[in-house]
């Protein structure tokens, strides 16, 4: 696995761990276009269909705790 597919992963780990601090750090190393990117993949795991149940949890979960960052980031 590259660095670039890691980091990826890292990334990805940490925005749907469930844990508050760890979701907030991701999302807030990352660049404004990358953060609307994941505001707008989270809000779609969280509430379509063909996500497994745990995806929904951990997507609703992230959208959470990044609840007070979307606001300022609009």
């Amino acid at each position: 696995m590259d660095s670039t597919s890691e980091q990826l992963e890292l990334l990805w780990y940490k925005l749907l761990s469930s844990q508050p601090e760890l979701i907030r750090d991701a999302y807030n190393s990352l660049d404004p276009a990358s953060k609307k990117t994941v505001i707008v993949h989270l809000q779609r795991m969280a509430i379509e269909p063909g996500w497994q149940p745990e995806q929904h949890l951990s997507a609703r979960a992230a959208l959470l705790a990044l609840e007070d960052f979307i606001d300022q980031d609009k």
